[in-house]
């Protein structure tokens, strides 16, 4: 068997260690179009920061395909796939046969469509490289600019307060992530911002930028005309999924690869994990699309497992989790916090507060601010699909018992 796997992040990687466990005969080789090995992505933000030196943040080093005999391609972009012939095509020509193949693209930032957007001095955060080059950048910047009132934005306003610039935090909304949190939630990290010399901005946004006559950033103008300086701006308003180069092979494609529970692609011999999967979640019930770490390493070990396999072996089923340690309290997401019809919250500190997400009656998600204590009770909550909504009062309580819920009604 031959198996090629298009993406080395963490769920590339993770498939082609779950192969050669299970495989230790046929051909495996990983495709990416960055220049260095697998990396830890959620390092690479304290390393913006300054934090921490660039050792650590690499997973593995050459000699680990070298080990395991998996072919590793470095700076190679595949540019389409004949799922006929069963072959990969690169940009220079080059054709790899498969027998299965893994499509770990992941995603890219998307840029901003208004003027300026690609001058000097601004940056998007995804890659190590993003990082070296934002570090270098802000070890040297006096004032920053960010846009992106996401869990991305937040890792750029967070780097902004560690080099010690003075930043505006533009958002369009009235609220930092206001999909998974109200106000209540929101003001203890506004608070946050402002308290590290990053001031929240709200109704805000970006029509244009002002550059110098080198080109360097100098400026972010808003739809409402107001002006903000800055030498060092970060944008994170989401990703774009390349999808283009899979036009014409029959593959399913909707903002992302459509997938199975199995991680299997509308082609029997095609399978997809990580950011860029729009995969069947067996707890909702329907397509759902995870950008975690943990969800794009759990996808990417069940895919692997399933190429192997003869046969389906393994459905994905996971409750993902999404931290942030920049401030002084503790910050988590879980399950799909943004996906409910029904929400419960409650405000237990300054610095302490949950909001759950209920949807046809089950707890589908969460945010956690300072303590982190009930997340493995909410999760099994979630695992089981129990029906709970009616007991949201009790689920609020800072320190319940499962076994304080009622019983789940019996099957017979």
């Amino acid at each position: 068997m031959s198996y090629v796997i298009v993406g080395d992040g963490i769920a590339g990687s993770s498939a082609a260690e779950t192969i050669r466990q299970e495989d230790v005969e046929s051909d495996v080789t990983v495709i990416t179009d960055e220049g260095e090995a697998l990396y830890n992505r959620i390092l690479t933000k304290e390393f913006a920061k300054g934090k921490l030196p660039e050792g650590p943040i690499s997973i593995h080093d050459p000699e680990w395909y070298d080990e395991r005999d998996i072919d590793l391609e470095l700076n190679t972009y595949v540019t389409g796939v004949d799922t006929d012939a069963h072959e990969v095509h690169t940009h220079e020509g080059e054709t790899y046969e498969y027998d299965k193949l893994l499509i770990a693209t992941g995603g890219t930032p998307i840029q901003l469509p208004v003027g300026d957007s690609d001058a000097d001095g601004i940056h998007h955060f995804w890659t190590f490289q993003d990082a070296r080059k934002i570090r270098e950048h802000a070890d040297e910047a006096e004032k920053g600019i960010v846009v992106g009132a996401g869990l991305l934005g937040i890792d750029l306003a967070a780097i902004c307060a560690a080099h010690d610039i003075e930043a505006n935090y533009l958002m369009r909304g009235n609220r930092w992530w206001r999909y998974a949190l109200s106000l209540d939630g929101a003001e203890i990290v506004h608070d946050a911002l402002a308290e590290n010399d990053v001031k929240p901005v709200f109704e805000s946004g970006v029509d244009h930028f002002e550059t110098d006559e080198d080109g360097h950033v100098t400026a972010a103008v808003d739809p409402n005309g107001d002006r903000y300086e800055g030498d060092f701006c970060g944008i994170a308003v989401g990703l774009d999924f390349n999808t283009e180069w899979l036009q014409g092979s029959g593959i399913e494609t909707d903002n992302g690869v459509v997938v199975d529970e199995y991680m299997q692609t509308s082609d029997e011999d095609v399978y997809a994990a990580g950011d860029i999967t729009q995969f069947h979640d067996t707890i909702l019930g329907e397509r759902a699309q995870n950008g975690a770490w943990g969800s794009a390493r759990e996808q990417g070990s069940v895919a692997g497992a399933n190429m192997v396999a003869d046969g389906e072996a393994e459905e994905f089923r996971w409750v993902s989790t999404y931290s942030i340690s920049h401030f002084d309290f503790a910050f988590l997401s879980f399950g799909h916090p943004t996906l409910g019809e029904e929400t419960a919250e409650r405000k237990y500190s300054d610095s302490e507060w949950r909001r759950l997400a209920f949807k046809n009656g089950q707890l589908i998600g969460g945010v956690l601010i300072g303590d982190l204590s009930q997340q493995s009770n909410y999760k099994q909550i979630i695992r089981e699909e129990r029906q709970v909504a009616d007991q949201k009062e009790l689920l609020l309580e800072e320190d319940f018992d499962l076994e304080d819920l009622e019983a789940p009604p019996q099957v017979e």
